[in-house]
């Protein structure tokens, strides 16, 4: 009867462990749907939905990121599988512009502190590649810590190859006064500054003047520079040369700065290679026109990051 009684004991705690378990695994899964719900509120209808089984938001913060005209603080929000940011409206209330990239194809990668800009790392895609600047280096150690932890366990998931061709870096406009490929042309209002979808370069419309198709960036050629060009024609050819019926490489028919102005919001790509630093972003998130940021003009804004947990529910 003893030996029955602690039987029955032993079994009721085991069965008391089982439901708090469960208790606590549905109420964490509530929060973290009430957290999701919260970001999805906070972009409003011209944000994509964001709850789906197994997501769970691992973190938030803002991080300052470097544009191309401008630095802009940016509401970054890291789920296990995807990474969202925006520009902010209203702190936690308010946010637009939202971005979406997968982490199976992100990379990231620590950059140099250089003059005022300390903290820094890039986070690199095939659509998408920019750097962003975190307030200490505890919080950039953080945010690279788990954003690698998700990257890591999405394609141990997924048994997905991580990928190898990658967006460009771009070169900030303010880095550039005059051609990065020609060495001769002077940027002025006229003579305005392109990039290279290829390489990330600010190059002049004379040696940028054709297009290319980059598949994993877009599905309409984009322009490059006239390096680029002739490394991913030769390339091309060569590629086609192999094939039984080859294909021809992608025709491409110098075009004027004016013909090309439609161009100037197209994304971009990879480290210039043209000796400078590594730097910014692949668009300008269509932030207008003002002076340069620094990270010590985030006002109110509260940069201090949140972390929840990690892995799938």
């Amino acid at each position: 009867a003893i030996i029955s009684s602690k039987v029955c004991i032993t079994r009721h705690c085991m069965c008391v462990c089982v439901i708090k378990d469960m208790v606590e695994r549905l109420a964490h899964s509530e929060a973290n749907a009430k957290r999701i719900q919260i970001v999805e509120h906070c972009f409003g209808s011209s944000g994509q939905p964001l709850i789906k089984p197994g997501r769970v938001l691992v973190g938030e913060g803002v991080l300052t990121k470097l544009c191309r005209k401008r630095n802009e603080p940016r509401q970054f929000y890291l789920f296990n599988d995807i990474l969202v940011y925006g520009s902010i409206i209203i702190d936690k209330k308010k946010y637009s512009k939202q971005h979406i990239i997968p982490l199976e194809d992100v990379k990231v990668q620590s950059i140099e502190n250089e003059g005022p800009w300390k903290n820094g790392w890039q986070i690199i895609s095939p659509t998408k590649s920019f750097a962003v600047f975190a307030a200490t280096p505890n919080e950039k150690a953080e945010w690279m810590a788990h954003i690698n932890k998700c990257i890591v366990d999405i394609l141990a998931k997924t048994s997905k190859k991580p990928v190898n061709d990658y967006a460009a870096v771009w070169v900030p406009d303010r880095e550039a006064d005059t051609c990065m490929h020609c060495l001769k042309a002077k940027f002025t209002p006229i003579s305005r500054r392109h990039h290279c979808r290829k390489c990330g370069a600010v190059v002049c419309g004379n040696c940028s003047n054709k297009k290319f198709l980059l598949p994993y960036q877009s599905s309409k050629p984009l322009r490059v520079c006239v390096s680029c060009y002739d490394t991913l024609s030769s390339a091309q050819a060569e590629k086609d040369s192999h094939l039984a019926e080859p294909q021809p490489s992608t025709v491409a028919t110098p075009r004027s700065d004016y013909e090309m102005q439609d161009d100037w919001s197209e994304d971009g790509k990879q480290h210039p290679p043209y000796g400078g630093q590594i730097y910014e972003s692949s668009d300008d998130d269509g932030e207008d026109e003002g002076g340069e940021q620094t990270q010590g003009e985030l006002g109110t804004i509260n940069t201090e990051p949140t972390f929840y947990q990690q892995g799938a529910m």
